[in-house]
């Protein structure tokens, strides 16, 4: 048997109190950098650095500027920001913004706009709206990257070349043939080289391979084509950074005051949504990681935001990029182990660090290098994973559209169009219907696929009242909403049909659908489960009526309930099945009792049977392969497919009183176990058998209290196979008795069999723990489960269920004796 010991999710905190007579502690506490996040932040400050620079060379600022916002996002946003891991600077996502604002109103007047998206953020964070920036829809999102991609793209081709790029993308894709015509043979040859390395040493084979790689593909791919230049000596333009005294700065906004107003929605929302889903992803990539040496906090959206908005202040005050969450950096840090914003923030310092002292190493990277290299980020931006997302939810309109809106319009011409196609596409959804009427043998099937709104509601009234008076129809709804019109049609239709002979029968994807309360003297209010609720549901006998059999079950009832019919209707033959046993003569209900089973099995057929049809065709067609035998009492309150989260085909179960498994060849013993055991474990192969008792055990009880000798009753000859658990449970029963363990338990050595944090509650209960080991040392006396064992293809499980508490212990071989241990994060198979 397998152990099953519960896993304590408490842990002790110590708490740090200052006690009143002690002395005062000696000053501030030192800070403190985890080694973690020293090498996480050398990580990320390897792949900022070369990554800055070509952003900013994309963008046509100032190659200094794209270090100024990598040191300040590091730094402030690392500092203010919400997502401890996220790493902020320079991305590739505001490049087209960046370009277009220096495009039309120079440098420094791009920085103005900077601060004010910065104040912009700032207010966005005060007015705590920053989970209203995950309402838009991923396809938008993934469309406005995804046409972000393509323009750097397109634009940085022209370097890698050897030109110049222009100011659109059409303006590019027109000046490419001439361009190709006239290749620069240095630039396209580093800008080769780079693009070779960075596809390629991710995938260094061996052991070398695993060394290699934790050094950033493009700090080596800008690294080695750097160095492939200076060594032979290659003519071609390379970085250059000016003095830091010739540094630009921001001054006064300069230009029309909508365009400036455009600028600044359009630089707030795209550096505002891009930053809040890396911070949604970066807390997906937390929490998936292996192993945490650190608790890391989630993300507080609202404060990422403000962190936001304060570095990009910072940064267009100082002559830097606008500043978002990057998802290359940010992956890195958290792949790298950080486990505090101090990564963050130290791979900022070691930007500044990089810009005041490595000035003349950095101009010795060629143009073409950083041209291929944001290239390449600009590809991964259109996302085949994304493709097939969207594909699959059926929004690839969306995303197209706002890719190619993007792309030959402008960044918020392309998000607003990729809303206003998505808004369309919901209200195309919402009123797209599908309402058809077939006739089959006799009985009338409308099938509704879509939302029934209002608006479809003159179809609905048209498609219904084809369907002839008196006849038997099958509404079936298959969609997730109604809403009030539609509700209405369909209950007035019923009236009118069940009352001129006809019967309804609705199904539908949702259980319980209903179209009009039941009658007052019914009573009855059923839904899927309520006979686990204490259901105590008997309808009164209703009074013969004349009426045809279909109408039976409305006599009396204004309006009806939605699907309930006299009898089943057999689909396609018109026939009634369980008419006869259900009803009488007249259609009325033989007893509460039968019309309970053929109300319950009607209820199924309405809501759970078109759930589940699909999966028991396949179940029939591929034939029972379950992966246990469980064998429980025949107790009704034991439902043994609740109690395990089971489904068809999932466990072969054995019920009988008690939960016996009688001894093999016994005298008067009981075949019918032994066999259900041989064909589960020979020829089913199921891998794992489960014995389950349960408190309030009647068998149990009879077992306690009654005389076993001269058996004559069925009943009393099969409570005979309890026996060997009464007497092992005999000595636990003495002790429990004198509260103490008596000598008989020590003699024997048999330890007290019982439920860890429960205690058993009286004489019935430790027997049927007791019962419990006994059956599983019956099973082993079998020769298919002695092969099965021996052979370690087969577990063998104790299992108890408290039925009052509603919770499940699984027996532990770990302590001494048999201790059933509570199931919190275990299943039955380990």
């Amino acid at each position: 048997m397998s152990a099953c010991v519960p896993a304590r999710a408490d842990s002790a905190r110590t708490k740090h109190v200052h006690q009143p007579h002690s002395p005062p502690p000696k000053g501030p506490r030192r800070f403190r950098v985890a080694g973690a996040d020293v090498s996480a932040a050398i990580a990320v400050f390897l792949i900022a650095l070369p990554l800055s620079l070509g952003i900013a060379l994309a963008t046509g600022a100032p190659l200094q500027a794209g270090l100024v916002a990598a040191a300040v996002g590091g730094i402030v946003a690392g500092r203010i920001g919400g997502c401890p891991l996220q790493v902020s600077g320079p991305a590739a996502g505001l490049t087209v913004v960046t370009a277009d604002l220096i495009q039309h109103y120079g440098w420094r007047t791009t920085c103005a706009i900077t601060v004010l998206a910065g104040l912009a953020q700032l207010g966005l964070g005060c007015l705590r709206v920053a989970r209203s920036a995950l309402a838009v829809s991923p396809a938008i999102v993934h469309g406005m990257l995804a046409g972000i991609g393509v323009t750097i793209a397109v634009a940085q081709l022209h370097i890698v070349l050897g030109g110049t790029p222009q100011s659109s993308v059409p303006d590019n894709l027109v000046a490419l043939p001439a361009q190709l015509a006239n290749v620069h043979p240095a630039d396209l040859a580093v800008s080769v080289l780079t693009l070779t390395l960075l596809l390629l040493w991710p995938r260094v084979p061996g052991r070398a391979g695993q060394l290699l790689g934790r050094l950033p593909a493009a700090l080596i791919a800008v690294a080695g084509a750097t160095a492939v230049a200076a060594l032979t000596g290659l003519r071609l333009p390379k970085v250059d950074l000016p003095s830091w005294s010739s540094h630009a700065l921001a001054s006064l906004p300069d230009g029309p005051v909508l365009g400036l107003v455009a600028a600044v929605l359009t630089t707030t929302l795209v550096c505002s949504v891009q930053s809040l889903l890396g911070a949604v992803a970066v807390d997906k990539l937390v929490a998936a990681r292996p192993a945490l040496t650190g608790r890391v906090k989630r993300s507080d959206l609202d404060r990422e935001l403000l962190g936001q908005g304060a570095a990009n202040i910072v940064s267009g005050s100082l002559g830097g990029l606008p500043i978002a969450g990057v998802a290359v950096r940010s992956s890195a840090n958290v792949a790298a182990g950080a486990v505090s914003r101090n990564s963050t923030m130290l791979h900022g310092v070691l930007v500044v660090i990089a810009a005041l002292l490595m000035v003349p190493a950095l101009e010795f990277i060629p143009l073409a290098s950083l041209a291929a290299l944001v290239m390449a980020v600009g590809l991964k931006m259109v996302s085949l994973n994304h493709i097939r997302t969207v594909t699959r939810h059926r929004e690839v309109l969306v995303y197209a559209v706002t890719t190619c809106g993007v792309v030959f319009l402008g960044v918020l011409e392309g998000v607003a169009l990729g809303i206003a196609v998505a808004v369309g596409v919901a209200l195309h959804r919402l009123t797209r219907t599908r309402i058809t009427h077939d006739d089959t043998e006799g009985v009338h099937h409308v099938h509704v696929r879509g939302q029934l709104t209002f608006l479809a509601v003159p179809r609905l009234s048209r498609v219904l009242h084809q369907v002839p008076h008196g006849a038997d129809a099958v509404v079936e709804l298959d969609g997730s909403f109604m809403d009030h019109a539609a509700y209405e049609t369909l209950q007035d239709w019923q009236k009118t049909h069940t009352a001129q002979g006809g019967s309804v029968d609705i199904t539908g994807r949702r259980p319980g659908t209903r179209i009009s309360e039941p009658a007052e003297e019914d009573g009855c209010r059923c839904r899927p489960w309520t006979p686990w609720r204490n259901h105590q549901c008997e309808r009164p006998p209703k009074t013969p009526s004349s009426g045809p059999v279909g109408q039976a079950a409305t006599e009396g009832s204004p309006g009806g309930t939605l699907g309930t019919t006299t009898g089943l209707k057999t689909p396609g033959t018109g026939r009634t099945r369980g008419a006869t046993d259900a009803t009488d003569a007249s259609g009325t209900p033989d007893g509460p009792l039968g019309h309970e089973l053929a109300r319950g099995i009607n209820a199924f057929h309405r809501n759970t049977g078109p759930l589940m049809r699909r999966e028991l065709a396949r179940l029939a067609r591929e034939g029972q392969q379950p992966s246990q035998l469980f064998l429980t009492c025949a107790d009704s309150r034991v439902v043994t497919s609740m109690i395990t989260s089971s489904g068809p085909g999932d466990l072969f179960v054995v019920r009988n009183v008690g939960n016996f498994v009688p001894l093999p060849g016994e005298e008067s013993g009981d075949d019918s176990v032994a066999a259900a055991i041989e064909y589960a474990v020979d020829v089913l192969k199921v891998r794992s058998i489960t014995v389950c008792g349960h408190s309030g055990c009647g068998a149990m009880q009879a077992l306690l209290g009654a005389e076993h000798r001269g058996a004559r009753t069925p009943l009393q000859r099969w409570l005979r196979h309890g026996l060997p658990s009464l007497e092992r449970a005999l000595p636990d029963l003495d002790a429990y008795a004198n509260e103490h363990e008596s000598e008989p338990e020590r003699e024997s050595g048999r330890s007290r069999v019982r439920p860890a944090e429960h205690g058993a509650a009286d004489a019935a209960e430790r027997l049927c723990l007791a019962n419990v080991v006994q059956q599983l040392e019956h099973l082993r006396a079998h020769d298919s489960v002695a092969r099965a064992l021996g052979a370690g293809d087969l577990e063998l499980h104790g299992m108890y269920f408290h039925v009052g508490e509603a919770q499940s212990y699984l027996l532990s071989e770990d302590a001494e004796g048999g201790v059933f241990e509570l199931v919190r994060e275990t299943n039955l198979t380990g």
